[in-house]
């Protein structure tokens, strides 16, 4: 499971790193040591340019994290669908059409898991919590998807407020050092698959499970890092410092 990650760089970075083309500055998020289930978050997805043509545009989005399918009747729905586990993501219904047409790349810092911990002192089990990133300190690709959901309060689908765009990140089995911790973790792409993990044109469902390998290799760095970052409300670069 991925519950809690880390995304502090800018959208100009963002948008170099990821070679977008289309970024809409009222949508700049704040940095962030603490992103949590419904927040909003950075989305580099690509859809079809409306005069078509086979043409797709990259853009930058900010997105809730926190899938709520179309066909949701609440969208309370998506507190509970922050992770799709990459075994069964093609064929969940909450998730299969998504990952036909609606891939996007969720851009990290690293993430946070938990890990309990026996106070010796207490007998008490404590939940530790670790901080998970690429040891090159590299931007982490997570693989998502995203939906649309249409507000029936709302009469026109031309109102802004008639829809509302989420995410999910897909998860995979932890084999690298972050599996010490716990045994799932989201799961990253590399650039050489960003193009056509992000194509919405692509639709082969065996040929998109097959970029989604075992990730990092060995290239993962995991720490202990402060309690703090156990309380949703607390942000900020101290978060990360070693546990008191």
């Amino acid at each position: 499971m991925c519950g809690r990650y880390t995304s502090t760089r800018g959208p100009e970075d963002l948008a170099r790193l990821f070679q977008v083309t289309d970024w809409r500055p009222e949508e700049a998020l704040e940095p962030s040591w603490n992103v949590a289930p419904t927040d909003e978050v950075y989305a580099v997805l690509e859809r079809a340019a409306r005069d078509d043509g086979g043409d797709t545009r990259r853009e930058l989005r900010a997105l809730r994290w926190g899938l709520v399918p179309s066909w949701a009747k609440d969208p309370k729905t998506g507190a509970r669908m922050i992770n799709a586990r990459v075994e069964t993501v093609h064929e969940k219904p909450a998730y299969r059409r998504a990952f036909a047409r609606r891939r996007c790349l969720l851009p990290a810092d690293g993430f946070y898991e938990w890990e309990p911990v026996k106070d010796e002192a207490t007998g008490k089990t404590r939940k530790q919590p670790y901080f998970i990133r690429p040891s090159d300190d590299q931007v982490m690709a997570m693989a998502g998807l995203y939906e649309y959901w249409r507000d029936p309060d709302v009469g026109s689908d031309d109102d802004p407020e008639a829809w509302l765009t989420t995410c999910t990140i897909i998860t995979t089995e932890a084999t690298d050092a972050a599996g010490r911790v716990h045994p799932r973790m989201p799961l990253a792409l590399t650039p050489d698959h960003y193009d056509t993990w992000l194509d919405p044109h692509h639709h082969d469902t065996d040929d998109l499970r097959a970029l989604l390998t075992q990730p990092a290799d060995g290239r993962l760095d995991v720490r202990p890092v402060s309690m703090a970052v156990n309380n949703v409300r607390n942000n900020g670069p101290h978060l990360l410092d070693a546990p008191a």
